[in-house]
């Protein structure tokens, strides 16, 4: 997997952090999907929480030149998509997630490693 890539993911996992989304985890689904690269998986503490996560995450990533192609469950509180080419940031109720468990689905696929920075911002 590319370092842009890889990036990207810890880009992406800060800004979830800084909201403080918690169990993160990055998955490379390069060699099973061919329209994206990787998953960042997050979980949010309540239905505000899961929008600000994503907020956040939107926010840092547009910051850095990533443009987001799509942006799904909006409003919902329960989950929101954001894809943004390259990797696809999914975030969930912690409920929800449980519910889904894409872990589950992608199995077969590499973890990506998450530095969990002291500085997250």
């Amino acid at each position: 997997m590319e370092q842009q890539i890889r990036s990207q993911v810890q880009e992406a996992a800060e800004a979830a952090l800084s909201r403080n989304a918690t169990d993160l985890v990055a998955l490379d689904v390069s060699g099973r999907l061919p329209l994206t690269d990787a998953f960042l998986i997050a979980s949010g503490s309540s239905e505000r929480n899961v929008s600000a996560i994503a907020d956040a995450v939107d926010e840092r990533l547009g910051a850095s030149g990533i443009t987001l192609k799509r942006r799904e469950g909006r409003g919902s509180g329960h989950w929101e998509l954001l894809d943004f080419g390259d990797v696809v940031v999914h975030v969930f109720l912690e409920e929800d997630r449980a519910y889904y468990a894409l872990e589950r689905l992608w199995r077969d696929c590499p973890v990506i490693p998450i530095e969990e920075r002291a500085a997250a911002s």
